[in-house]
């Protein structure tokens, strides 16, 4: 008998699970077993793939605060992405399980969706295709909740995020009309109506209204829960006052971030310290004050990812001490740290150009200005003007080495025939010297190996054996002949000195300060002081 009502028991439970199972009937149980499996099974994992990716994005993206930020940290490319091209994994993911939850878990019945959770789910769907930058199919989905689910509770997010693809696809004056219009006739919570006037801010910033934008953001600031997203507001503010001019209210800005100390990234409080330095003029008052700030920042241990910006601007405050040799010092340091910073490379390299062009030093600044463009967009202002200075200056580096050289030997001419004598034997003792001591360090390095070797297994099995069988002493006879004499074909006659190539022949003389003297010198040339003597013209 028990076994018959347990029977009949697992029978009744199976069919109740079966008859739930089905999209086409509006029940009770249908109707929560399906918005059960959307919540907890498929959107919980499309909502972990989605903000695994958006992490993944925050982690990947690099801000450049020499420019306006953006109100939202997004990489954005101008490529015309394709659905299925070079699209993030993760978001990919969050895509197929709200595509999912749609196709296997929605139950319209009689024009009605009766599964709660697919609004979810269609809002799930546009925000993975918009952080894909496929930003058409993300506003069809935003506008499929709008439009399907008058109901819903995510009316309000929906139309926000809309209105953020929106302004991806530069529609920036329809945007703020619709969410003026959500502002004015739904109640949004706290963070609904700071996200919202913070796009009203990016689009004003787009159409370049800054003052409108600064409103904006102030709102934004005072609404949002977020400290991370409070601190970007209040550096884009900051930002936005310094295009206008008013450095006092960007330092205001800049100062709400400082006050924040780790409620906010460390990155905006550390840029918003420099900020404050570049807004305030150096003074004989306080240029002491000043220093002990910078000096503060520097060694803080917490500021030692920002030390590449934090030794620029130290370089910045020497330079306009006319401290030289410090600057240099600084922008040096910068440059070695600087790392995949861009921005920040091309910044130093043209101040450095810029100072040695200002010491007359057009070789030494041409030679900057080279370095600047590899670290600028080619289809930008910046770089056309960085490119037609360079231009401008291989002309006068050429007049330059043609004075150069046109001086050097007028000098050595100008010279009695024993002064010009001792100068050229200098320079052949120079030379002498630099083999000598190139040799030695070979010499060293190659008895290091060697030993190495020697102390090795295979070196013990080699040690006593005939020359040409042993590795050891074969090796260095090789590397010997090679710095001797250079690399030598296989033939007749092979130590002439128009044979050599390679190493031997690789070093050149420029006895001439300025000149091009010729590269290919036998041994007897290189050394030899008439040959030098017979290149000063008569």
């Amino acid at each position: 008998m028990k076994l018959r009502s347990t029977f009949y028991a697992l029978f009744l439970t199976g069919s109740v699970l079966v008859s739930s199972c089905s999209t086409k009937k509006d029940a009770f149980v249908n109707r929560n077993w399906h918005a059960l499996n959307t919540k907890y099974n498929v959107l919980y994992n499309g909502n972990l793939a989605f903000e695994e990716g958006r992490e993944q994005l925050n982690e990947s993206y690099r801000d450049n605060y020499w420019e306006v930020l953006p109100v939202e940290r997004l990489q954005v490319t101008e490529d015309i992405k394709l659905d299925s091209e070079d699209n993030n994994p993760n978001f990919e993911r969050a895509e197929d399980k709200a595509t999912k939850a749609i196709q296997k878990h929605s139950m319209e019945i009689r024009g009605e969706e009766r599964n709660p959770q697919t609004d979810e789910a269609f809002l799930l769907l546009g925000k993975a295709r918009y952080f894909d930058q496929r930003y058409v199919p993300a506003i069809e989905a935003f506008n499929y909740v709008l439009q399907k689910y008058t109901d819903s509770d995510k009316l309000n997010e929906a139309t926000i995020w809309r209105e953020k693809t929106n302004i991806r696809l530069s529609n920036e004056e329809l945007a703020i009309k619709n969410l003026k219009r959500l502002m004015r006739l739904e109640r949004l919570k706290d963070q609904e109506y700071a996200d919202a006037r913070a796009m009203m801010a990016q689009a004003y910033i787009n159409l370049k209204a800054p003052d409108t934008a600064i409103q904006q953001l102030k709102i934004a600031t005072a609404y949002t829960k977020k400290n991370s997203e409070k601190g970007r507001y209040l550096f884009i503010i900051g930002q936005l006052y310094n295009e206008l001019g008013y450095k006092d209210s960007a330092n205001l800005a800049f100062e709400g971030i400082v006050k924040l100390q780790r409620k906010t990234p460390r990155v905006y409080w550390v840029n918003a310290h420099l900020q404050k330095l570049m807004n305030t003029e150096i003074t004989d008052q306080n240029k002491e004050e000043l220093l002990e700030y910078l000096t503060w920042l520097e060694e803080n241990r917490e500021n030692r990812p920002f030390l590449d910006k934090i030794y620029r601007q130290i370089a910045v405050y020497y330079n306009t001490l006319d401290q030289d040799s410090l600057s240099l010092a600084y922008y040096n340091k910068s440059l070695r740290i600087a790392g995949r910073s861009t921005q920040l490379l091309a910044l130093n390299y043209e101040d450095l150009a810029e100072y040695h062009f200002e010491k007359s030093e057009y070789k030494t600044a041409g030679a900057y200005y080279d370095s600047v463009l590899p670290n600028l967009s080619e289809n930008t202002k910046k770089y056309r003007i960085i490119r037609k200075k360079l231009d401008n200056l291989e002309d006068v580096i050429a007049y330059e080495g043609t004075v150069q050289y046109a001086d050097s030997v007028i000098t050595l001419y100008n010279m009695p025939l024993a002064e010009r004598e001792r100068y050229f034997q200098g320079y052949i003792d120079t030379l002498k010297a630099e083999a000598e001591e190139e040799i030695a360090k070979e010499e060293a390095k190659l008895e290091a190996g060697f030993a190495a070797f020697g102390a090795s297994k295979g070196g013990k099995e080699n040690r006593g054996k005939f020359y040409f069988y042993n590795i050891t002493s074969l090796g260095y006879g090789k590397t010997e002949f090679k710095r001797r004499w250079g690399n030598r074909t296989l033939e007749d006659n092979w130590r002439w000195s128009n044979k050599a190539t390679g190493q031997a022949t690789e070093i050149g003389a420029e006895p001439l300060a300025g000149t091009d003297t010729p590269k290919n010198l036998t041994e007897d040339q290189k050394y030899s002081l008439e040959y030098y003597m017979n290149l000063v013209p008569t």
